[in-house]
C-alpha cells in the first residue's frame, strides 16, 4: 500500500511540475483578440533573445567588463523602413497559405549589451503592434459559423530590417551581428569569420514555431459568461461568449518546454565561447463568440458562432462533452474512495496488532501487602485476581517479619568489679 502511494503521489507530483511550467522569455509571444463581426485585429508580436560571450577562463575579451550600450527607440508606419517592414511580413504571411495582410504598424526595439567581469551579453526585444486585415474568410449567419483565418499567426520577416532613426541614424533590427557591428566593430568581424557566425546571422523576428504547432495542440478555454471589462472594449455586453486558445504550456499533448540553445565560439586571442538562449514560443488569441477549431483544405481555421451548442460544456483542454468531464471527475472520486478505504483497512490491521491484551481490569481486586513500620502505617499493596486463594497464603519470604537490625553478641567478664587504679588492694 505504501509503495502504491508513493507511485501516485510520485506521478502527480511530475504531472503538476510539466503542466505548471511556462518560460521565463519567449522567442516569440503572439497576442490577440479577434472580433467575426470585424474584418480587422490589433495583435502585438514580442521576439526576444540573449547572446553571451563568456570569457572567464581570462583573455583580452576581459577589457569589455563594464561596458554598457543600448539602442532603444520606436517607429510607426510614417518611417520608411517600417513601410518597409510591412511589405517583407505581408510577403511572409502569403508564403504561410494566409489571406490576412497588415495595414499599420508600429515597432518598438531595444538592444542591450552589457560587460561584466566573466562574460557580455546582447539582450535583444523586438515588440510590433501590427493591424491585420482580411481575417474573415466567409461570413456566417443564424446556425452557419463564421469561418476566420487562421495561418498568419507566426509571422515574421526575413533579411535585414532597416529602420531610419533621429537617435541612432540606420538601425537594423533583424540580425544580431548588428549591435556589435555598432558598438564593438573589430569583434564584429571576429564572429562573422568563427563558427558562430550563423548564431549572429540567425533573424530575430520569427515566429515559425507558433505557426507550426497545429492549432488542435493548443489549449482550449471556452467561458460563455464573457468579462465585463475585456467584452466592453469590443462593444459587447456582459455575457458576450469568449473562447481562447493558448500555447505555450508543458504537456504530456504539446511535449516539455525547453530553452533553445545554440552555441559556437570567436577565435581571438584565444577561443571563447559564443551562446545564444531563447525560451519555446507562446502565443494566445481570443475570439468574441464560441470558436471550433477546423481544416480547410491544408490550412486550419476557426469556425465561430455567437453561442455554444446546446449541452455544450466548458472544457480546459479541448473539446470534451460534459458527459466525459463528469465520467472523469466520478472516477478520481471513485480512485480516491478506494484508497480511503484500502488506508482505513491497514489501519485496522496494524491497531489490532499492536492492542493490548490479557486480564480484564474489572477482575482485578486490591490487596494490601505492607505491614507497620515503627508508629506508622505503608501504604503499598498489589492486585489480585478476584477469587483466588488469599494473599497471605502466598506471601513471600521476604515479607516475613524479621529484625530490622541484628544484634551483635559479645562475651563479657563475671566479675562484678569495675576497674581499679594498679596496686590497689582491697580491704
Amino acid at each position: 500500500m505504501q509503495k502504491g502511494t508513493i507511485t501516485i503521489i510520485a506521478f502527480l507530483s511530475i504531472f503538476i511540475t510539466v503542466s505548471g511550467i511556462s518560460p521565463v522569455f519567449a522567442s516569440s509571444q503572439l497576442e490577440v483578440t479577434i472580433d467575426p463581426n470585424s474584418d480587422t485585429a490589433i495583435a502585438k508580436m514580442t521576439y526576444q533573445r540573449s547572446i553571451n560571450i563568456d570569457y572567464s577562463d581570462g583573455g583580452d575579451l576581459q577589457n569589455m567588463n563594464g561596458l554598457s550600450k543600448e539602442i532603444s527607440f520606436s517607429a510607426d508606419s510614417s518611417n520608411p523602413g517600417v513601410q518597409s517592414l510591412i511589405s517583407k511580413i505581408n510577403s511572409y504571411i502569403l508564403s504561410k497559405g494566409s489571406q490576412a495582410q497588415i495595414t499599420d504598424l508600429t515597432v518598438e526595439y531595444k538592444s542591450l549589451m552589457t560587460g561584466r567581469s566573466t562574460s557580455m551579453s546582447v539582450d535583444y526585444t523586438i515588440v510590433l503592434h501590427p493591424t491585420i486585415q482580411n481575417l474573415v474568410i466567409k461570413q456566417g449567419s443564424g446556425n452557419n459559423p463564421t469561418l476566420v483565418d487562421v495561418d498568419w499567426r507566426g509571422f515574421g520577416a526575413t533579411g535585414p530590417v532597416v529602420i531610419n532613426t533621429l537617435a541612432y541614424g540606420d538601425v537594423e533590427i533583424n540580425l544580431p551581428i548588428s549591435t556589435f557591428e555598432r558598438f564593438t566593430p573589430s569583434l564584429a568581424l571576429s564572429l562573422k569569420s568563427s563558427d558562430a557566425a550563423a548564431i549572429m546571422s540567425t533573424i530575430l523576428m520569427d515566429a515559425d514555431e507558433i505557426k507550426e504547432q497545429p492549432i488542435g495542440n493548443w489549449h482550449f478555454l471556452f467561458d460563455p459568461t464573457g468579462i465585463g471589462a475585456d467584452a466592453s472594449q469590443y462593444g459587447f455586453q456582459t455575457g458576450s461568449v469568449i473562447s481562447s486558445f493558448t500555447m505555450g504550456e508543458s504537456s504530456f499533448r504539446e511535449g516539455l518546454i525547453r530553452e533553445q540553445i545554440r552555441e559556437g565560439s570567436v577565435n581571438i586571442d584565444k577561443t571563447y565561447k559564443v551562446t545564444s538562449y531563447e525560451s519555446s514560443g507562446n502565443a494566445s488569441i481570443d475570439l468574441i463568440g464560441f470558436a471550433n477549431r477546423d481544416v480547410l483544405g491544408t490550412s486550419e481555421i476557426f469556425g465561430v458562432t455567437p453561442n455554444a451548442p446546446e449541452g455544450y460544456a466548458s472544457t480546459s483542454t479541448g473539446e470534451f462533452p460534459a458527459f466525459i468531464l463528469y465520467g472523469m471527475a466520478g472516477m478520481a472520486a471513485i480512485g480516491g474512495a478506494a484508497m480511503m478505504l484500502i488506508s482505513k483497512r491497514k489501519l485496522n490491521k496494524e491497531k489490532g496488532h499492536y492492542d493490548q491484551t490479557g486480564i480484564d481490569p474489572t477482575q482485578l481486586t486490591g490487596v494490601q501487602t505492607s505491614a507497620s513500620s515503627g508508629g506508622y502505617q505503608t501504604v503499598r499493596g498489589e492486585a489480585q485476581v478476584k477469587g483466588l486463594e488469599d494473599y497471605n497464603q502466598h506471601r513471600s519470604y521476604y515479607d516475613e517479619e524479621k529484625p530490622q537490625v541484628e544484634e551483635k553478641s559479645e562475651d563479657k567478664p563475671s566479675s562484678k568489679g569495675g576497674a581499679m587504679p594498679k596496686g590497689f588492694e582491697s580491704k
